[in-house]
Parts: structure tokens; sequence; C-alpha cells
């Protein structure tokens, strides 16, 4: 299993501040030095955190593999096209949003995304798409020639201990199981944490994790390299 650390909020802390710090890229070697072995950010419409020069910074310096989640529109089809990463994770996205609510929906621009998916692996990129633990979802997924999914994780991660928060893991580990049998690579995140994260991480068929906020306040009070050991560990 992999750790695979989203660097949005440290970006999100210099823009609060119009300034040049802290540095995103410096940010992500610290992380892969200390074990992560992907490095996630979202560019957003609104450049709300991550910008272009950002995504030329990381493409150039980062050593292990560089995913860029997008929403699935032509201006970043383009971002992609030109800055190459290894791996778009097509996210919806909204306006008001303060991160990702939700996962893609799939079957309703199914025609659309086919296209879409199909110009970004003809440039040799891989596709993800960031969906809710629903099978109906991953299985158009995988209709539509994905190399893997990312398995929304929000609804377990905001529940407490309990009879609806095991339901909401059965429902991660059922949409795990289907899509790995299906023959898709299985990520998964959202809302995980130090003290959550153990149960999905004991997913057999999950092979990564993206995390972001949880390692960014840890950070904030015990430094990068330790925040990303502590979960990584965790993981293990």
């Amino acid at each position: 299993m992999r750790l695979a650390v989203n660097i949005d909020h440290f970006a999100t802390l210099r823009e609060a501040r119009e300034s040049n710090e802290p540095e995103p890229v410096l940010v992500a070697l610290l992380a892969e030095q200390a074990g992560a072995e992907g490095i996630v950010c979202h560019i957003r419409s609104d450049r709300r955190h991550i910008k272009e020069r950002d995504l030329v910074l990381l493409r150039q310096s980062i050593k292990t593999k560089l995913i860029v989640e997008m929403a699935a529109t032509k201006e970043m089809e383009e971002i992609a096209l030109e800055i190459k990463p290894d791996i778009v994770s097509l996210v919806p996205e909204k306006p008001e949003e303060l991160t990702t609510e939700g996962g893609l929906d799939v079957i309703a621009n199914k025609d659309y995304l086919d296209s879409h998916i199909k110009s970004l692996q003809e440039a040799g990129i891989k596709v993800s798409i960031f969906v809710d633990p629903n099978t109906d979802q991953i299985e158009v997924c995988e209709q539509l020639n994905c190399n893997m999914v990312e398995i929304n994780t929000g609804l377990y991660a905001d529940l407490s201990p309990g009879k609806e928060q095991q339901k909401a893991l059965d429902a991660v580990i059922n949409a795990a199981k289907f899509g790995f049998e299906s023959g898709l690579k299985i990520h998964a995140g959202h809302g995980l944490d130090y003290k959550n994260i153990h149960p999905i991480a004991a997913i057999p068929e999950i092979e990564e994790f993206s995390i972001g906020f949880s390692i960014v306040a840890r950070a904030a009070i015990a430094g990068i390299e330790m925040a990303v050991r502590d979960m990584i560990a965790l993981i293990e």
C-alpha cells in the first residue's frame, strides 16, 4: 500500500497572504524524502490554490509520480496535455465548495467522458476517476477503460464509530472488491486521517491512499516529514 500526499492546502496557506511561501514544490520534495510515493494536487478553475506555475515546477522536480486532480473540461484537458502528469484524476467541481464534496457522476456524463479520457490516454497519461462507493458508477468507469478509480471515503470519514459508519465502510469494501475484480486499480481518499485510516488500510484491494488535510494539519505542528512518516506507519 502506498501514500500519495495532497499538497493543496500548503498552496492555500500561501494564497491566504498572497505570498510566495510556503512553497508547494518544496513541501512535495520533503514529502517524497519522507516516503510518499506520489504527489497530488488539484488545479481548480478559480486557481484558489494550485496554479500553472506549480504544475510546471512539480513536473520538473518530483521523482515519484504527479497526480493532478481536475474537472473534465476543455480548459483542464489542455493543461493536462501540456504538463503531462503521470495521472489525471477527474473530479466534480463546484465554485462554492470548500473541497470536493462527492464523486463524479460517471453514468450521467459517460458520453462526454469517453472522448476526454481517450484524449488523455493517447498522450500517455493514465486516467483515474474519483467516484462514490457505488458499483454502478465503477462499472461505467471500467467500460470507459479507465486505468483506476479513487473511491470516495468521505461519508465513512464524516461519521462517528457505530452502525452507520460500519455501513459506509462496508460500501467502500464492496466497491473496492468490485472494482478490483473488474480489472481496475483501486485508490481511496477523502477525509482520511490518523484516527480513521486503520479500517480502510485493511482493505486488501486498495493499493494507494490520497491524503491531504490531516497531513497538512499535523505538519503545522510536527513538520511535513514526520507527518508523512506517521501516516505511512499507520497504513503499513
